[in-house]
Parts: C-alpha cells; sequence; structure tokens
C-alpha cells in the first residue's frame, strides 16, 4: 500500500514538473527580427523591414479660397441684429434648403443647346440685384452676396481668363487683385522730415484702391437647355454665373470693353442662394429666396453667345457690330430654341 502511494505522488511530482515547462515555453514568445543589420566596414546601418508607405499626395482640392485676403478686398462685417428685427418671428429663412433637380438620363436628352445670357442689373426688373440695405446675414446686393459665399468657403470660385468650364480655382488674393487692383506706390513729401517743403525730401506711399460693390452693374450666365423626351419638356439649368467688370478709360470715362471676374458653379451656390432673399418693393413681406429667382426666370436678360448654328464658338459681337442687331440676334436664338419643342405637337 505504501509503495503504491508513493508511486502516484512521484507521478504526480512529475507531471506538475512537465506542465510547469511546458507552460513556460508558451509564454515564452519569439523573438520577431523586425531590424535587419548590415555591416559596411566599420559602420553598420539599421534598415527596418517593415517600411511605411511611400507618401502619396493628396489630391487638389477645388477651392483656394482658404487663402488670407489682402486689405485690398473690404467686405463689410456681418453684424447680427441683437434683438427680433421683425414684427413677426421668422424661421422659415434659416430651414430653407432647395429642391433636387429632376435626374434626366442621357438617351432621353435628344435636344440640348448652351446659352450665355447678360443680366444688366440697372434694368428696372433687375434692381433687385442692387439693393443695398444690411440684414442678419450682411449685404445684400448679389455682388456681396457671391462674395461673403467665398469668404466663407461655401462655394469655389473658378478662373474665368482660362475659361468657363470651371477648371483652375481662384484665390480671395486673386479675385482682389481683378476686383480693386494691385497696391501701388507712389513718392509723396516727408513732413516729418521736411515740415516746410523747402528740402524737398520725398517718402514711398502705398495706396490701395477699395473696392465699391456699385461698380459691379452686369452678371454673366452659363445655362444649358435640355429637352426630355420621357417627360416631353424642356428644363433649363443654370451652370454657371460671373460678375462682370467694365473696363473703364480714367481720363474720358469710356468703356473700353468687359471681362467676366469669375465663375461660381451654381448648383454649389443654391444652397447658399437659398437662405437670402429678394428685395420685393410691392411687398417686403412676400419676398422669395435668390435661388426661386433664379429657377423661376424673374430676372431680364439678353443673350451674348450661344451653340446655336456657332461652329467657330464666337460671342454675338464678334460678328455682328450693330448693338440693335445683336439683341435681334438673341431674339432669334430665343426662338429657335422655343420652336423645337412646339414642332414637336401636333395640332
Amino acid at each position: 500500500m505504501k509503495l503504491r502511494f508513493a508511486k502516484y505522488a512521484l507521478f504526480l511530482v512529475a507531471f506538475l514538473a512537465v506542465a510547469t515547462v511546458v507552460d513556460a515555453q508558451q509564454k515564452k514568445k519569439p523573438a520577431t527580427r523586425s531590424k535587419v543589420t548590415k555591416t559596411t566596414g566599420k559602420k553598420s546601418t539599421t534598415k527596418k523591414t517593415n517600411k511605411p508607405p511611400p507618401t502619396v499626395k493628396a489630391t487638389a482640392k477645388d477651392t483656394l479660397v482658404a487663402a488670407a485676403p489682402q486689405n485690398m478686398l473690404k467686405l463689410d462685417t456681418i453684424r447680427r441684429s441683437l434683438r427680433n428685427d421683425n414684427a413677426i418671428e421668422r424661421n422659415l429663412v434659416k430651414d430653407r434648403t432647395p429642391l433636387a433637380y429632376e435626374h434626366i438620363r442621357e438617351d432621353d436628352a435628344v435636344y440640348r443647346q448652351r446659352v450665355w445670357r447678360q443680366i444688366d442689373i440697372r434694368e428696372k426688373m433687375n434692381l433687385a440685384f442692387k439693393y443695398k440695405a444690411d440684414e442678419d446675414n450682411g449685404n445684400q446686393r448679389f455682388i456681396s452676396i457671391l462674395l461673403n459665399a467665398l469668404r466663407s468657403g461655401e462655394v469655389t470660385a473658378f478662373n474665368a481668363s482660362i475659361d468657363d468650364r470651371f477648371t483652375v480655382p481662384m484665390s480671395l488674393n486673386e479675385i482682389a487683385t481683378m476686383l480693386a487692383g494691385k497696391a501701388d506706390t507712389m513718392q509723396i513729401p516727408d513732413w516729418v522730415k521736411d515740415p516746410t517743403g523747402s528740402k524737398g525730401i520725398m517718402k514711398d506711399s502705398v495706396v490701395v484702391q477699395e473696392f465699391n460693390p456699385d461698380d459691379i452693374t452686369k452678371f454673366r450666365i452659363k445655362e444649358e437647355w435640355v429637352f426630355d423626351k420621357e417627360s416631353s419638356r424642356m428644363y433649363a439649368r443654370i451652370l454657371g454665373i460671373a460678375p462682370i467688370k467694365d473696363a473703364i478709360d480714367q481720363v474720358t470715362g469710356k468703356v473700353l470693353g468687359e471681362t467676366p471676374i469669375f465663375w461660381v458653379y451654381y448648383p454649389d451656390l443654391r444652397p447658399v442662394l437659398a437662405r437670402y432673399e429678394v428685395y420685393n418693393g410691392k411687398n417686403f413681406g412676400a419676398r422669395m429666396s435668390w435661388e426661386e429667382l433664379f429657377e423661376s426666370r424673374f430676372f431680364s436678360s439678353y443673350i451674348v453667345k450661344s451653340t446655336i448654328e456657332n461652329p467657330y464658338d464666337l460671342f454675338v459681337k464678334q460678328y455682328i457690330n450693330d448693338p440693335i442687331m445683336r439683341l435681334l440676334e438673341g431674339d432669334e436664338i430665343k426662338d429657335k430654341i422655343f420652336n423645337y419643342e412646339q414642332d414637336l405637337w401636333s395640332y
């Protein structure tokens, strides 16, 4: 009996010893060789086996408006009213969002024409574009709405001197240079060093012209007319908006020409325009948003270019010199688009 008990005890001690060795081997992890050492002469260089992935350049963003503008373009600071500046509580404008466009299949777009229009805000129907009042969302001039949207980074400005296909973004500094011009240096008398002016001491002075929003009197619109055969309807979709600056002779005051400053992609601008209301002189309470104005086409304009019978991609003024004949040519382009839709119907 004692011999059997001794055998059991010896067996138990041997089992515990084996279990202890196995457990120690499991806890001891094999060392992973993460470094490879190369010996070159007396020096040794250490090279990691897990190399970090090569640096991938981030894709260029389509906006450069993050650049801080210089003092050439001074925009008014938006000052919000600390009290309710209305006789009623107005909350609808804050929640207003534009409706999504109806989808048009490419196969259903059987007729497409592009048209470039020009809006002159000095016309009576377009006077709302130059409404000068300040509200909680800033100045209500249309050019101020565009510039505030660019400053906040909600939309991107594209270089209009290259093309009108929204290819090259612009910064606020570049826009300021086109609107107000570059800073100029001129010599003025130094009254500190020469109080009497008898010595003729001069000093450099930097002159910066301030941008006047009232100088922008025209806007150009790029749009596309599409006939959808599924719904049998003609759609007018605005693609871009560009403010126009007149080049004026400083001596004679004569207008030498005009050029677009920058292009803004209209679908990106729609949410911004939905938050701004259009001035209504007949009823201050019955005001639509700017997005509704453009979608409902409550503005006066004339055509300056189209893709209809224009193989050389010319503006109307490039092949018609008479201003009256240009207007008639624009009306003829309107009739061609209108007649295409009407000719599809049988009466």
